[in-house]
Formats: structure tokens, sequence, C-alpha cells
């Protein structure tokens, strides 16, 4: 992914969903707002449940020139003809991962709250960057990434950075000067009207 101008939406699913109606709801978010790409990221390991969900959002996304990436699963990235794969363990798999895909696919990396990674990810290949949570209660273990890094980052690398984990209003007016992209799912998912609450947060950033 190029780096924006302004920060794009990298907008990622729900862990799980109802693909009966879920892929319908995606549509009426993504036709409100403008979106640059789609992360499919499940709870489950079942590869046959996560290519039935890749095979509804990608005929949404690519409806609307979306490119709809696939955490983790990097065979299936390929198997299902997807834009790329979002590697949840840091650098490690990321040169692999650049082997074995072709080359235009998109690799991303999440790097936690840390630099090195991060620079290790960049260096063996991957395309984007991903730091967070961006608040304490925005990911897992109560960690959060030092704002300061994406401050750091924009000045030194020029690989794209994504910031994700809690986007709330004023992280997103904070960091907005700093990042390529908004990391952004649960923040809307959770709410009553998802397309709604992502367009009032787009309206920060944009």
């Amino acid at each position: 992914m190029d780096a924006p101008e302004h920060p794009q939406i990298y907008l990622i699913t729900p862990p799980s969903f109802d693909l009966d109606a879920f892929p319908d709801l995606m549509a009426r978010v993504l036709d409100r707002v403008e979106v640059a790409c789609l992360r499919l990221t499940m709870a489950t390991s079942d590869a046959d449940q996560i290519a039935r969900a890749a095979d509804a959002l990608r005929e949404v996304a690519h409806a609307r020139d979306i490119a709809l990436v696939v955490s983790d699963h990097v065979a299936l990235a390929e198997r299902l003809g997807l834009d790329g794969v979002h590697l949840s363990d840091a650098a490690k798999s990321v040169r692999a991962a650049r082997k074995a895909l072709p080359e235009d696919t998109i690799v991303g990396s999440f790097c936690g709250t840390s630099r090195h990674d991060g620079m290790s990810a960049g260096e063996a290949g991957a395309d984007y960057i991903s730091f967070g949570p961006l608040t304490a209660n925005g990911l897992g273990d109560g960690s959060e990434v030092d704002h300061e890094l994406f401050q750091w980052w924009s000045e030194v690398i020029e690989i794209p950075v994504v910031a994700e984990g809690g986007v709330t209003a004023a992280v997103a007016e904070a960091l907005a000067p700093r990042v390529d992209f908004f990391g952004i799912g649960e923040e809307i998912w959770s709410t009553e009207d998802p397309a709604a609450a992502l367009a009032e947060l787009a309206a920060i950033f944009r």
C-alpha cells in the first residue's frame, strides 16, 4: 500500500459475524465512507469458514475497488485470490510470505509496540507496518504504543504505517499528521450504526 497524503481507513472485520447478514452491512459501510483496505480477521482457524467469509467479502470489496487482505493465512490469500496477507507475528513470517506470494501481493506486519520489530519487518519486505494498541484497553494485554513512535516513523521511515487498537476521537486527531492509515474495527462494529460511527471518526482526520 502506498502512503497517502492524508490518513486513510484500513477497516478490520469483527472476529466473528453472521455470513448471511454481514456482507450487506459491510456494503453499507463501504458505500458511506471511503475505505482504502479491508482486513478479514477471524477468531476461528477453520479454513473453510475463513474461505467462505473471504469469498463473500471479496465480492463486496472488489466491486468497490477496495483491497482485501486476510490475517495470517498466507496459503489462503493466494488460493482465494485475495490482495494480501496481514501477519500478526511481527517480522517472523514476512520474508517467507514475501517469497510464497506473487510480487504484487500486499504483505503487512503487525509489530505491536516495538520499533525494532517494525524496522525488521520492513527490512524483510513488508509493504506496511502496523503498531498498536493506541490506548491501554485497545487490544489484548493492556500494553500501549508510545505515540511518539509514529512521529519518529513518519520522519525516518518511508514504509506506510498503520495505527490500530482503540482509535478514539482524541487519538485520531492527535495522530492524524503522523500516520498513513487508521486500523478501525471494533470501534465501529460494537455500535448500533457502524457506518455512521465510521463516518464520524473519518471526519476527524480527513
